[in-house]
């Protein structure tokens, strides 16, 4: 029985799981959302939110521990320099937003979809909305 075994498998050893979602999580803090299939989605978010919390804290011991998951100085000074700082105002935990793609993978018919920051996609749109305002020609009436 799997009485209190939370978390998936997605049919890999330990030591595969744990590899691959480091890598994952370094592929969202550098492209701020990846495609991967939605359980896999799921389970990383799982591994990414703690990340952030850390973030929040900013403090050497928290530097050193999420040095300790991702392995690079330099994605640890952009996960705490700047995708942390944005979610300072927020309340704890939802720093990630799952979005399902309406078309399966081709190959396998997985159920794909997108993983990014919630904020990152309020940031864009409000980039976006900046620009269509720049774009727009100005009309003089005299």
């Amino acid at each position: 029985m799997r009485h209190k075994k939370s978390g998936r498998k997605l049919n890999r050893t330990m030591e595969h799981r744990k590899a691959m979602f480091r890598n994952m999580a370094r592929s969202l803090i550098v492209h701020e959302r990846i495609r991967t299939t939605v359980p896999k989605a799921k389970e990383l978010r799982k591994f990414v939110e703690p990340l952030i919390t850390l973030a929040l804290k900013n403090d050497l011991n928290a530097r050193r521990a999420a040095y300790k998951v991702l392995g690079n100085h330099s994605l640890v000074k952009r996960l705490f320099d700047e995708i942390g700082p944005r979610f300072s105002a927020q309340a704890s935990g939802g720093y990630t937003r799952i979005v399902k793609f309406g078309a399966p993978r081709t190959g396998d018919s997985a159920p794909m979809a997108l993983i990014e920051f919630s904020q990152a996609a309020e940031i864009s749109a409000e980039a976006s909305q900046n620009k269509k305002v720049e774009a727009e020609p100005e009309t003089v009436t005299e």
